[in-house]
């Protein structure tokens, strides 16, 4: 029973570093973009340039992003081998 907790332990906590990854990865560089073709911006872009944070900024919340996606494809990764062994 133990394990069965961890599992879905694990699972959620799995789905949740895939869908702050892929928010962050939106959100970073999809400002990024944004901003530079059609001088707007949008979501955490928006509130970072209230705050007179740089425009770079934007582009380290998408490597927080990729960061994120890469955790949760390791562990993904690491969790079918643990399955798979015996």
């Amino acid at each position: 029973m133990a394990n069965q907790l961890k599992g879905a332990d694990s699972g959620s906590g799995q789905g949740l570093l895939w869908l702050f990854g892929a928010i962050l990865v939106v959100q970073g560089f999809g400002s990024a973009v944004t901003e530079a073709g059609w001088d707007t911006s949008f979501g955490v872009a928006a509130l970072m340039r209230a705050a007179h944070v740089p425009e770079w900024a934007t582009l380290l919340v998408g490597l927080a992003g990729l960061a994120l996606l890469g955790m949760a494809a390791r562990r993904r990764r690491a969790g079918r081998r643990a399955e798979q062994r015996p």
